[in-house]
């Protein structure tokens, strides 16, 4: 016969208090980050928007981990993992937007103008944040993908950092992404928060502003995030993160052979877009003749132990090689035969016609790969699907933006955006793109100075001034945002 053993009621009560206990000092920690006092515009949505970005912060942190997890897979191909992948994108969309908005409504108040420091570090999380999302859309795998790695490569390229930010090696990606700029990120955000909470809410910098001072309603706080939280979850229910497989050379070479062919002619004689890239910036300083051609084929001449047509055809004068690779061109442009074609008397044409059979079954994209000994860095397999013209044309497939447009789609679909906010900077090379000498380096200069002029706003004579002469504050600061500023009601006659 057992016995009910109950603990002691001094046993009960002390494990009572000490739960209480725990919850009283939880419940004080978090009332240390609290800011009590502010404006009576204060508890406006347009001044409390940072609390829904750490809100937005914190959802993104755990899909992140999830999908992080259970890998490409899982997020890609399966019911949950697609939806994990559908929050985790859409809270990133609400994330950079609410950041715009956030940063407008401290222009708009001219709130840099007693907070620079608190503005400064604001604008370099913009930048970190434009970057760990163009770094998300990279990971995702997919042909998007490939799309945005090729637009982002371009981009940072111009600006002079391709030798640092390389969006085709996915590892490199993979590890900003996961570590480097959240961690930036975390930091930066908690000594933004601490200036704001040590100096509080930006007061109005005009006499004509009337206010006093009120405690923060922090329950309406917590009811806008909840509906934040609803409102992205509906959209990860409804309209699902796109996913498009990725462009092989193997699909290339097996529906358009002879554009494969000519595009290994491109790349032995140095005519390709990524041999001709005007901006030398690592990646793009390799000999596309060695990557493309060189080491793969004799990779084929060791499985194959096919006659060394390469050597054969550089033992010619440079004059008869390029009549042989003219004639190679001719060939494949007519649709000739890349089975017979691999057994020509041109050595030009057995030499491509054997590489583009060897992309057909596959193994030449493998041996890319083994190029660069890593997997995940695509750098040689995204500029040969590029030089080949197929990138382009097989996002026009799934509607996605030409070249110029970068990375404005996250999907086919018209909801479907991306990162919209390179709006400007495209805008700005489909603009230059009838000018010879101007390239992806004098945009990228010019984008560097926007950022520059955006982080020493407050102390730029003259532009400091512009949101107070154009009247800003008025959006945010009015009849309808401050109790001090309704009109009282006439008294009604007797």
């Amino acid at each position: 016969m057992q016995s009910d053993m109950k603990p002691p009621k001094d046993q009960v009560g002390s494990t009572s208090e000490t739960n209480q206990s725990m919850i009283a000092e939880l419940k004080s920690l978090a009332e240390f980050f609290y800011i009590k006092d502010v404006p009576s515009y204060g508890n406006n949505f347009f001044f409390t928007i940072g609390v829904y970005l750490l809100e937005l912060f914190g959802i993104l942190a755990i899909t992140g981990i999830v999908m992080l997890i259970f890998g490409p897979y899982w997020w890609n191909l399966t019911t949950v993992g697609t939806f994990f992948r559908s929050l985790h994108l859409w809270a990133a969309e609400a994330f950079v937007t609410l950041i715009f908005v956030h940063l407008f409504v401290q222009f708009a108040t001219s709130s840099f103008k007693k907070k620079k420091l608190v503005w400064m570090i604001g604008s370099v999380m913009l930048f970190l944040v434009f970057l760990e999302f163009a770094f998300g859309i990279g990971v995702q795998g997919g042909f998007v993908a490939q799309w945005n790695a090729k637009a982002g490569a371009d981009l940072w390229n111009g600006m002079g950092l391709g030798y640092w930010v390389n969006p085709l090696n996915m590892t490199a990606v993979l590890g900003w992404h996961v570590a480097i700029v959240p961690i930036l990120l975390v930091l930066l955000m908690f000594v933004h928060y601490m200036l704001v909470k040590q100096k509080g809410l930006s007061k109005p910098y005009r006499s004509d502003i009337p206010y006093s001072m009120v405690p923060a309603n922090h329950n309406a706080m917590y009811k806008r995030m909840a509906y934040v939280f609803i409102i992205v979850l509906l959209f990860a229910i409804f309209l699902r993160s796109p996913y498009i497989a990725p462009l092989s050379i193997q699909q290339i070479a097996n529906t358009t052979p002879d554009v494969t062919a000519t595009t290994f002619i491109q790349e032995f004689n140095y005519s390709s877009a990524t041999a001709t890239y005007f901006d030398t910036i690592d990646p793009y300083t390799f000999s596309t003749r060695s990557a493309f051609v060189t080491v793969p084929y004799q990779s084929y001449i060791e499985l194959s132990g096919s006659k060394n047509y390469e050597a054969e055809l550089l033992n010619y004068s440079p004059a008869e090689q390029n009549a042989m690779l003219s004639q190679a061109a001719s060939y494949f442009n007519s649709n000739g035969s890349i089975t017979a074609g691999m057994h020509s008397v041109n050595p030009a044409i057995a030499l491509f016609s054997q590489l583009t059979y060897m992309a057909q079954t596959g193994t030449y994209q493998s041996v890319l790969q083994d190029e660069v000994q890593d997997p995940l860095n695509e750098t040689y397999v995204i500029r040969f699907i590029t030089d080949s013209g197929a990138l382009y044309t097989y996002a026009a497939q799934y509607g996605l933006r030409t070249h110029q447009w970068g990375m404005l789609k996250a999907g086919s679909l018209w909801w479907q955006i991306g990162s919209y906010w390179t709006a400007p900077y495209n805008w700005m090379e489909i603009v230059t793109s009838g000018i010879s000498w101007w390239n992806d380096i004098e945009n990228g200069t010019i984008a560097l100075v926007a950022f520059a002029v955006l982080v020493f706003l407050p102390f730029i004579p003259g532009v400091r001034q512009i949101p107070d002469k154009l009247k800003l504050y008025k959006i945010f600061w009015n009849k309808y945002t401050i109790p001090e500023m309704k009109k009282s009601k006439p008294k009604a006659k007797k």
